[in-house]
């Protein structure tokens, strides 16, 4: 039961680090993508969807890229196990930064709902509390320690 909780624990982990290294960086690009003058628009209408609305679009690009990931799957399946992988990774990150920038877009009107409002309350809580516990660790320090000494060494070429 502790090894399940462990691995459980660490895979909380690290999605909670994916999405705070990932989420921001990866919504600030969306933002300037939706300044481009066809894309203000859209994004003017996103932002005035009412709760229920704004549950559909921010759910929509997980539906839109089920497919997508199947037949990622598929490739794997037939020995193109590179390409599959790939194909993975980046509907992974074209994901996160479609949801980031529709959640930034839809969180009034998603907050509207108390049951969103609520599971984001815990789900904050508990990122926090996640954090909290991986920046205490020894992982944590070296880590710093040693991305530090990189932008050091980045820095002086």
């Amino acid at each position: 039961m502790r090894a399940l909780t462990g691995l459980g624990s660490g895979l909380l982990a690290l999605a909670i680090l994916f999405e705070e290294w990932g989420w921001e960086p990866l919504q600030r690009l969306l933002a300037r993508i939706g300044r481009w003058p066809g894309l203000r628009w859209v994004e003017a209408l996103v932002r005035g969807l009412p709760p229920w609305a704004a549950v559909a679009v921010f759910l929509l690009p997980t539906a839109l890229l089920l497919p997508v990931k199947l037949l990622a799957l598929w490739a794997v399946g037939r020995g193109q196990v590179l390409l599959g992988m790939a194909v993975i990774v980046l509907a992974k990150v074209v994901g996160t930064a479609v949801v980031a920038r529709l959640f930034t877009l839809t969180q009034p009107a998603l907050m509207q709902l108390g049951w969103f409002a609520f599971t984001y309350a815990h789900w904050m809580h508990l990122k926090h509390t996640v954090l909290s516990r991986a920046r205490a660790s020894w992982a944590w320090r070296v880590a710093r320690v040693i991305k530090r000494q990189w932008q050091q060494r980045w820095r002086r070429r």
